[in-house]
């Protein structure tokens, strides 16, 4: 009844504030022929069109990261960092890595320490990226998979309230630059509201440019000349030459083996040798996983251990030893023996919990997945973006990411992942979230593998995370329309006991963001399933 009268009430607001979209109700959408899962309905909305059309779902993932800087600017844009991992029926498991890098004359020692501003500008990734994988893996043009982003950035669109509310929360910083509060503030600098109808006139125009010329326009063109210009001016330390120079890379595929699932995912710079090593932990302590505060506590220590090694990941032997089952035992006898490890002090990164980034998850009828993650950084990014040319650019350098040496590309939490039964890849998924990325996804697998849960079931269960501190717990209500079998896997205050006789402390916090935001498709029988996380404004779509 709860659940019926919180839709009906956001049913009845929609009419009244255009930045909330009825289409966010749709979470769940289910398939023979195709499924989507992004942060925006839009993006979503973009990505079917693509696939009804006859795109596979690179193509349609294209279309949708493209959308996505265009209406969700607070967490992605076209000067931001990439991440795509794919798997092609026909050519197997592929990785791209578009994120951004230092230029490579960068000096750390010597570089203005500012974790926000043009300082902490690094080449942005992500044209090239999509572009790559388009090349690489997709079948229609640029202009096809375009059309999209560039009619909401000239048309317009309405701003979507989670985005009105974030832009309103660092409006103090986007007021600190002409292009920023140009283009992200009201004329006197006040933020944006829920529902503004944002015309994006120069952004269509670097949009359009891209979608006719390629990304070489951006890279080593007017664009390119543009960024390079308003950088220098400002103390940042982009260049023609940096930005010439910069190419999008095949990534190196990690595997694992959890229970029987073939784990598949993405090495340095993303974080998905971290993400396997942790469900590798979690088969090697070997816990209760059906008990509701046993999975907790196992699932806080195995995020927890895993962690340790973020730090020192560097070759490709560390690639094998961090997925190795020998070091994830090695590493669940620690936690058996309560073994602690100091910490260096962590950047910044390593431990915000909000904001960072959007994801979305597409498969086509051929069975084609795509996990793809983008992203600026916290909110807004470097707070930045370029008067005649509309974008966000991500934060990469100054600290933030912690020491970046010369023509280092930036590390981060993306983890895009995809799951094998039996052969067949079942499950792709990835979140957005910063250091939450991993723990979200790492719960999400485990409800499917070892409850036996519905993707839909498993991404509206509880959540946890080990902070410096705390078991950070997610505080869901319990709600009298959800089965028992449900409900029984809800942790609360009440089991606080449970975690202070183990020596953890427990924290309950809300959901709405806290705890990844993940987007996930999944086989179920012989339908698609696409599922889109509870705690965002984002969508799921299905082909007919």
């Amino acid at each position: 009844m709860k659940k019926q009268l919180a839709v009906f009430l956001l049913v009845l607001i929609s009419c009244s504030d255009k930045g909330i979209y009825k289409e966010s109700l749709k979470k769940v959408a289910k398939s023979p022929n195709g499924v989507v899962a992004t942060s925006h309905p839009l993006a979503t909305k973009s990505a079917i069109g693509i696939l009804e059309s006859g795109g596979n779902a690179m193509d349609a993932a294209v279309a949708a990261a493209f959308t996505l800087t265009v209406v969700e600017p607070t967490m992605n844009g076209l000067g931001g960092r990439t991440q795509i991992l794919i798997y092609s029926p026909l050519t197997g498991y592929h990785g791209i890595d578009a994120t951004t890098a230092a230029p490579k004359d960068y000096d750390y020692d010597n570089a203005p320490k500012k974790k926000y501003g043009y300082p902490s500008i690094g080449i942005p990734g992500t044209v090239k990226g999509l572009d790559k994988a388009l090349q690489d893996h997709g079948s229609l043009k640029l202009p096809e998979v375009m059309k999209d982003a560039i009619f909401y950035a000239e048309k317009g669109h309405h701003i979507i309230n989670g985005e009105a509310k974030r832009m309103a929360e660092v409006n103090q910083y986007l007021n600190e630059f002409d292009g920023t509060r140009q283009y992200f503030t009201n004329p006197d600098g006040s933020p944006y509201r829920s529902g503004k109808y944002l015309i994006q006139k120069d952004l269509s125009d670097v949009l359009k440019s891209i979608s006719s010329e390629g990304s070489d326009v951006f890279y080593k063109g007017w664009i390119a000349e543009r960024m390079v210009k308003d950088n220098r001016k400002n103390g940042g330390v982009l260049s023609m030459q940096a930005l010439a120079s910069y190419s999008a890379e095949t990534s190196h595929i990690v595997k694992g083996n959890y229970k029987g699932y073939k784990l598949f995912a993405l090495w340095m710079p993303a974080f998905g040798a971290i993400t396997i090593e942790a469900l590798h932990i979690l088969e090697e302590l070997n816990n209760d996983l059906s008990d509701k505060n046993q999975w907790a506590e196992s699932i806080y220590q195995a995020i927890d251990a895993a962690y340790l090694d973020r730090r020192v990941q560097f070759t490709l032997e560390d690639a094998d030893r961090f997925t190795s089952k020998e070091w994830a035992k090695m590493r669940a006898n620690q936690i058996k023996n309560k073994f602690s490890q100091n910490v260096d002090e962590l950047p910044e990164s390593y431990v915000a919990a909000l904001g960072h980034t959007t994801h979305l998850t597409v498969v086509d009828k051929s069975g084609m997945m795509v996990s793809l993650t983008q992203t600026i950084g916290t909110t807004m990014g470097s707070k930045v973006a370029t008067p005649g040319l509309g974008f966000m650019y991500a934060q990469t350098l100054g600290g933030y990411l912690g020491e970046i040496t010369p023509g280092m590309r930036a590390p981060s939490h993306i983890s895009p992942i995809i799951v094998e039964r039996q052969g067949k890849p079942f499950l792709a998924l990835g979140a957005a979230g910063g250091s939450r990325i991993p723990s979200s996804l790492v719960a999400v697998i485990s409800r499917v593998i070892d409850q036996s849960f519905t993707l839909d079931e498993a991404m509206k269960l509880p959540r946890v995370h080990p902070t410096a501190a705390h078991i950070e717990i997610e505080n869901i209500p319990r709600d009298d329309s959800f089965p028992s079998y449900f409900t029984d896997k809800i942790i609360s205050m009440d089991d606080s006991l449970f975690f202070l006789r183990r020596g953890l402390n427990p924290r309950f916090r809300d959901g709405t963001g806290n705890f990844g935001r993940v987007y996930a498709v999944m086989k179920e029988g012989d339908v698609w399933i696409g599922v889109s996380d509870p705690d965002w404004q984002g969508s799921s779509g299905y082909v007919k």
